[in-house]
């Protein structure tokens, strides 16, 4: 189980979509991608330790889960800035907590048009504002480390840089309140890190919830999102 920003109802998966997760990290929405649909999947990424752990959680998954000969999941080392695929090669892309590392974040933008069909789909999210804010201010750490986020977007600037790319919102909503706690804590505990009692024991209740999904924190977290999620979430298509 991991924790995801997207919702994937909203991006209107249909058989033999090519999905390509865009800083994939890790691989959870890769992963989960491939799960949920009948797609072929690429999750791309920089960091190639990042990339072994998301091919053997995947690994884990088909050992479960048996052979899927409709759907794939792959994964390729390369820079969001020249992907290295061709024009109108994707119905879906996903880029996911990312644009906030990139110095030259409407380059990445570009690229993703490119490799986005016409009438394909994207999904971006960022951190808030507000809770981004709030962070920075805390710890300098938390942004100067390296490949840490060199800027704080605001909704309607991000909106613009996408649309600016011929490309519509249809679709927005926030997630991840419960995690904001976590982080202004981490922040305000930085030298510390999970040494801090109140971090890891913040940390120990956002694993129960990721692992339990009790009922009571599912509501909270709705009800508290709108106010201080963590990342907001948008949803476009590509009108090219």
């Amino acid at each position: 189980m991991s924790l995801e920003t997207i919702n994937f109802k909203l991006l209107k998966f249909r058989p033999g979509d090519r999905v390509l997760d865009l800083g994939c990290g890790e691989g959870r929405h890769a992963i989960s991608s491939y799960l949920l649909a009948d797609v072929d999947v690429i999750g791309l990424d920089l960091s190639i330790q990042d990339l072994r752990t998301a091919q053997r959680r995947l690994d884990e998954f088909k050992q479960n889960g048996g052979n899927q000969p409709a759907k794939s999941c792959h994964y390729v080392c390369a820079s969001g800035l020249q992907l290295p695929f061709a024009d109108s090669s994707f119905d879906k892309v996903i880029c996911a907590e990312v644009l906030e590392h990139i110095p030259d974040y409407q380059a990445v933008l570009s690229e993703i048009r490119r490799v986005l069909k016409p009438g394909g789909i994207f999904a971006a999210s960022v951190p808030r504002w507000f809770p981004e804010w709030i962070c920075w201010r805390l710890s300098d750490d938390y942004h100067e480390v390296e490949g840490g986020h060199v800027r704080i977007f605001t909704a309607s600037e991000l909106k613009l840089a996408i649309e600016q790319q011929h490309m519509r919102r249809y679709a927005r909503h926030w997630a991840h309140s419960l995690h904001v706690p976590y982080w202004w804590l981490r922040c305000l505990f930085w030298d510390s890190g999970e040494n801090a009692r109140l971090v890891r024991k913040y940390h120990q209740l956002l694993v129960w919830d990721l692992m339990q999904q009790p009922a009571i924190t599912r509501l909270l977290d709705r009800l508290l999102n709108p106010i201080m999620g963590k990342s907001i979430v948008m949803y476009f298509v590509n009108e090219r």
